[in-house]
């Protein structure tokens, strides 16, 4: 089976919060998604949660994959948090253990 990470973040504050979220998801489009899928993820979905947040659920072929990506995604998200100033506010992964 797969094994599954779902983090959420809301996006940075400022006057506009379409706006802000927009900019925030292109960021993700553009920098995490692809450093994610760099990592050996099989498959990223990004659920729009509220105004301001959102939640990305990574899904992986095996658990040594999640595991061996786990140091890598930490520097990544340092580094986009240092550029705009986002941040995770949980996570949790576990084994996907039914699809439909």
């Amino acid at each position: 089976m797969e094994d599954a990470t779902c983090v959420t973040s809301p996006s940075p504050l400022g006057n506009s919060p379409t706006a802000d979220y927009d900019v925030a998801l292109r960021a993700i489009e553009e920098k995490r998604l692809p450093a994610l899928k760099g990592f050996g993820a099989s498959r990223i979905t990004v659920v729009r949660t509220s105004e301001r947040t959102s939640a990305a659920i990574t899904e992986w072929p095996d658990r040594a994959t999640r595991d061996a990506a786990e140091l890598k995604i930490d520097e990544v998200r340092r580094s986009v948090k240092r550029e705009d100033q986002s941040r995770m506010t949980g996570e949790m992964k576990g084994e996907i253990v039914t699809d439909v």
